[in-house]
């Protein structure tokens, strides 16, 4: 069996990940993923309507950023499922 010291070095092999790793990718990268990712406007609507993030941001390609509009357009459509 070898020791401890013998084995060779491979990040991330055989131990959870750690805060100090998960922070030097980019500076978001320690918190967890959010619904509708780093666009505030898909993450609104998708944490306010049954709307999915994908089809979040199609209404928002398609209707543009005026958040009270794109609720009253979200309540009209039925969720992905």
């Amino acid at each position: 069996m070898m020791h401890r010291k013998e084995l060779p070095n491979r990040p991330g092999a055989g131990h959870s990940p750690s805060s100090s790793r998960l922070s030097s990718h980019s500076p978001s990268s320690n918190q967890l993923p959010t619904k509708g990712g780093e666009d505030p406007d898909v993450r609104f609507l998708a944490e306010n309507s049954d709307l999915s993030p994908r089809q979040a941001r199609e209404l928002i390609r398609e209707h543009g950023h005026d958040r009270d509009e794109l609720l009253r357009i979200a309540r009209t459509m039925k969720a992905e499922g």
